[in-house]
């Protein structure tokens, strides 16, 4: 696989690492999800390389990004911020975004905040609402594996956690799966490739959040730091071309939340990819076939729009 890595800093001192794949004007930016990292993007940067520049981070606390000292920052606000630095850094004026699931809602976030830079936004498996018993699900193993001694354990373990999103698939799947999650301690275990407060923060914070969304119900408050507290308000920033990618066998962005989404944004594209729980790949035949024909059009609309 052909990248260079490089790394830049964030608005409060941490050293963030990112890939850059391919060349080119035309920029896709690739977001991952809550415990995950760049390599979720390895194969899917492959195709997309061939065409467009590809830009893959990971977030503070993931893969080679520094950990946060301050747990209480890793949230999606902060997360935006720094893609924006790095955005800026860059000198990356306009982009697309491939958003998996945390990386979704971040695209909504960066829609609302800068609408007038993104191009248009590929959704993963991630909506503006999120079920309650999908979020517990998650938060059960979220951050919590332990260490473990083999690679071929530790691709037990994922399987554990992740099956019910790649159901049937062979021993060679986890064992390669494994390998872009986790990551060599100093002891020589491995262990997931991400800071366990990040997932521990989430769950401390789901108290707060309801506060946060009683007062937005009475009207007291709609902002904190820059991001809405009522995802669906984000979400209705999203006016450029988007395309929905949905698990069939998803839990967290369920069929009723994708057509409430369809709903209020009739241009959005949706596509359910089968046998897939959250979240698909983007590499199965279906999802790749229909983000390869999403990007073109964003890109040759941009083209051939009159220049003001």
């Amino acid at each position: 696989m052909n990248y260079t890595e490089h790394h830049y800093r964030s608005h409060d001192g941490l050293q963030l690492y990112y890939r850059s794949y391919g060349s080119g004007d035309e920029v896709v930016v690739c977001l991952p999800g809550l415990t995950r990292n760049c390599k979720d993007f390895e194969e899917l940067a492959g195709h997309l390389s061939q065409h467009w520049r590809v830009i893959s981070p990971d977030l503070r606390g993931r893969g080679q990004s520094e950990r946060d000292p301050k747990p209480a920052r890793y949230h999606p606000g902060t997360y935006v911020g720094d893609i924006w630095n790095l955005l800026d850094d860059l000198h990356i004026d306009r982009f697309a975004v491939i958003g998996t699931s945390l990386g979704g809602l971040m695209a909504m976030i960066m829609a609302d905040q800068q609408a007038h830079r993104l191009h248009g936004i590929v959704m993963n498996d991630i909506g503006p609402e999120l079920p309650p018993a999908a979020v517990s699900r998650i938060l059960q193993y979220a951050g919590r594996a332990a260490a473990v001694d083999d690679w071929h354990t530790a691709a037990a373990q994922a399987k554990q956690s992740y099956a019910l999103a790649y159901p049937d698939m062979p021993d060679a799947f986890w064992d390669r799966f494994v390998r872009m999650c986790y990551r060599s301690t100093a002891t020589g275990q491995l262990e997931p490739d991400v800071d366990p407060a990040v997932a521990e923060t989430l769950r401390k914070s789901r108290r707060t959040v309801r506060l946060l969304r009683c007062m937005r119900r009475l009207g007291l408050l709609h902002r904190v730091a820059g991001v809405h507290i009522d995802p669906w308000d984000s979400f209705r920033a999203v006016t450029m071309p988007c395309l929905l990618v949905r698990g069939a066998l998803s839990d967290v962005l369920t069929a009723e939340i994708a057509q409430a989404m369809v709903n209020v944004n009739p241009r959005m594209e949706l596509i359910t990819v089968p046998s897939r729980g959250h979240a698909p790949l983007l590499t199965e035949p279906d999802a790749l076939e229909a983000v390869l024909g999403f990007l073109p059009r964003v890109f040759s609309s941009e083209r051939s729009a009159p220049r003001q």
